[in-house]
């Protein structure tokens, strides 16, 4: 089989990783800019230099996307239904973007795998998707709230012996810190995903040895690049959402959810889970706000999040479904 047909997964792999890069740009930096830590330009900057930084230490989290969630059928079959996966996983991140809805890029893509190989052939995994997608993503927002309400309640009772205005000073430096952090977790966690894609496709065109999920150096590079590309896009919708409809947070809150979410990364990323970004923030910036009492968060906005992240996966998985059924049909 020739280059041609992996090529064209790499260029579609590359538009997903475009899509996600700005989608989920808010992740890092939309509390820091709500709080006036920092400038939107300096913000994504930032955010684009340490997704860069931070795609060369999540490439197992790539790997298990690559090997061991789908199987999908060799040769061109295999081939096509990778296509189907990557184009209705970025139809997804497009539409959610234009409606302001911060989803997980990362459920998109394994929900769309997971439809179009359901119609097109081949196997899932159950196991391995349950214990490394279903798992954390139901405890990654849950930690995320928790571990966010209780370290701003702590640091807000400890921050009050401070001058109120000395106090703010500090915390918005510090989320230049965290919001970094998060940043980086970003790249950790989503610069390869899709290259994992390529890699799955790679395998089933006969390209690559499939006992080794390994991420080739060239295509964790490439990823790095497209998806700061993406950052420096920006993604100002989902930045408003994230910054200032969920809960109106001072610099000590954005401060506490941008490392509480940082941590939660960090971890899944070192047990190989690949998690969603957009969940760990979310949930943390709803946990800090929750310190200000239940009325300090919009319970409307919230609701509406949640309902677009049950949708996620089915939906992404549905769309893939289509696409791969009307591809048979063809």
């Amino acid at each position: 089989m020739d280059w041609l047909p992996v090529l064209v997964i790499v260029l579609l792999a590359m538009a997903f990783t475009y899509t996600n890069g700005f989608h989920d740009a808010a992740n890092a930096i939309a509390t820091s800019v709500s709080t006036r830590a920092l400038t939107p330009r300096a913000a994504v900057t930032m955010a684009a230099l340490a997704n860069l930084v931070g795609a060369f230490f999540g490439a197992r989290v790539a790997e298990t996307i690559g090997a061991g969630l789908v199987d999908p059928p060799s040769g061109s079959t295999g081939l096509v239904l990778a296509a189907v996966a990557l184009v209705a996983a970025t139809i997804w991140n497009l539409l959610t973007w234009w409606l302001g809805m911060p989803v997980s890029s990362t459920h998109a893509l394994i929900g769309a795998l997971g439809g179009a190989v359901v119609v097109g052939g081949g196997a899932i995994h159950w196991e391995q998707m349950t214990t490394r997608v279903l798992l954390p993503m139901i405890a990654s927002p849950a930690l995320g709230l928790a571990l966010a309400y209780l370290g701003t309640s702590i640091l807000l009772r400890r921050a009050s012996a401070v001058p109120a205005h000395r106090a703010r000073r500090g915390f918005r430096a510090a989320q230049t810190g965290s919001a970094a952090l998060v940043a980086f977790g970003h790249g950790m966690q989503d610069a390869a995903k899709a290259a994992g894609v390529v890699v799955l496709a790679l395998v089933v065109s006969g390209h690559h040895d499939g006992a080794d999920a390994r991420i080739p150096f060239w295509l964790l590079v490439l990823s790095a690049v497209v998806i700061s590309a993406g950052t420096l896009a920006g993604g100002w919708r989902i930045v408003r959402t994230l910054g200032a409809r969920i809960s109106p947070l001072g610099p000590a809150e954005g401060f506490v959810a941008e490392a509480t979410a940082a941590l939660i990364l960090y971890t899944a990323t070192a047990l190989h889970a690949p998690i969603s970004t957009t969940h760990a923030i979310t949930a943390s910036i709803t946990g800090a706000g929750l310190t200000g009492g239940a009325r300090a968060v919009r319970w409307r906005v919230v609701r509406s999040i949640v309902l677009a992240w049950v949708l996620t996966f089915p939906g992404a998985a549905a769309l893939a479904a289509v696409g791969a059924l009307l591809v048979s049909l063809a």
